[in-house]
């Protein structure tokens, strides 16, 4: 029982890989503002594009025979 204790007291206090964990979270956050700024933009860019494309429509179906 003795070894159990003493490898779950060196497990709890070994910081080894500490850093590449937290590296990595903030590269998860990143990408994740990221993409919903991606995501954002691109819905505003698509509503835009659609109201030109109806005004382009309308004018031409009223331009001519």
């Amino acid at each position: 029982m003795l070894r159990l204790n003493e490898l779950v007291r060196r497990f709890t206090r070994d910081q080894r890989g500490t850093t590449a964990i937290e590296y990595g979270l903030i590269a998860l956050l990143v990408a994740v503002g990221f993409l919903a700024g991606l995501k954002a933009l691109g819905e505003g860019n698509s509503a835009s594009w659609g109201a030109t494309s109806n005004k382009i429509t309308g004018a031409m179906k009223n331009s001519g025979p």
